[in-house]
């Protein structure tokens, strides 16, 4: 009786093992790649499928997009400036039989290639290239890093720089730069501004001196608009051009060859 026993648990054991190297469950996002005594057979799935135990062995690839960060690195750039920059590569898996075939470590290669190539592209920009133009640099790292990649079935779909980490010197000396920048344009402006209004008070100038009237408009406002100001006291000059308007005062006669002034009696 404990030898039928031990028998059959054998044959239990044997039965699962044979069950589960034979009956393969792959995801949705995964492909099972088959290799047949050694040689590459295909890729399979998604799905149930079986193998010939012995013969066959599987290998899954996921096809989901990988996030992978690129440690930060040092890199000195085409104007002399040392910089330390990490980025993000996002890629996946396009030929699952590629992954597996032509390199040993996908994830571990691309991550070695994107570090590589950013130090390259860095060392061939500037600066400023750098701080203002990110997108260009970023479309050129996917570019230099997708083309490496593409002979193991690995399609780089973007890279992302994230940090940009100066020296303190230079962000002393680019706070300097970008606050003389702001003094130049207030005093472009200013100076703009004051072309601006001596335009105007020249054209003020010209009306008011084709139109003589018009300075006495201009006198009486600045009246109105001093009196607003509820002064005790205010003292102004009386133009005598004005008054002879309003006191309507004859024109003075005449003098005769002798020079002197005939005498004109005032209507009483």
């Amino acid at each position: 009786m404990p030898t039928i026993i031990v028998v059959l648990a054998a044959v239990i054991v044997v039965g699962l093992f044979v069950v589960s190297s034979t009956v393969k469950i792959v995801q949705e996002y995964e492909r099972g790649v088959i290799f047949r005594l050694g040689r590459l057979v295909g890729a399979r799935g998604p799905g149930l499928f079986l193998l010939i135990p012995g013969a066959e062995r599987m290998r899954k690839v996921d096809l989901r997009i990988v996030t992978l960060e690129v440690p930060a690195q040092e890199a000195i750039t085409r104007d002399n400036v040392t910089v330390k920059v990490n980025a993000v590569v996002y890629f996946r898996v396009v030929d699952p039989e590629e992954a597996v075939v032509k390199v040993l470590d996908y994830v571990r290669a691309t991550s070695l290639i994107g570090q590589t190539t950013l130090r390259s592209i860095l060392g061939q920009s500037d600066l400023d290239h750098l701080l203002s133009e990110r997108d260009k640099i970023n479309a050129e790292l996917q570019q230099v890093i997708d083309t490496q990649t593409s002979a193991w079935g690995v399609k780089v779909t973007s890279v992302e720089v994230r940090d940009l980490e100066l020296p303190q010197t230079m962000q002393r000396a680019m706070a300097r730069q970008a606050e003389a920048e702001r003094e130049k344009r207030a005093k472009v402006i200013h100076a703009e501004g004051e072309f601006i209004a001596s335009q105007q008070l020249a054209n003020a100038a010209a009306v008011i001196g084709s139109q003589p009237a018009t300075l006495q408009l201009r006198y009486l406002q600045t009246l109105t608009e001093i009196a607003a100001e509820k002064n005790s006291t205010i003292v102004f000059p009386l133009p005598l051009d004005l008054l002879q308007g309003f006191l309507k005062l004859p024109a003075p006669a005449p003098a005769d060859v002798n020079g002197n002034v005939p005498y004109v009696p005032t209507p009483s």
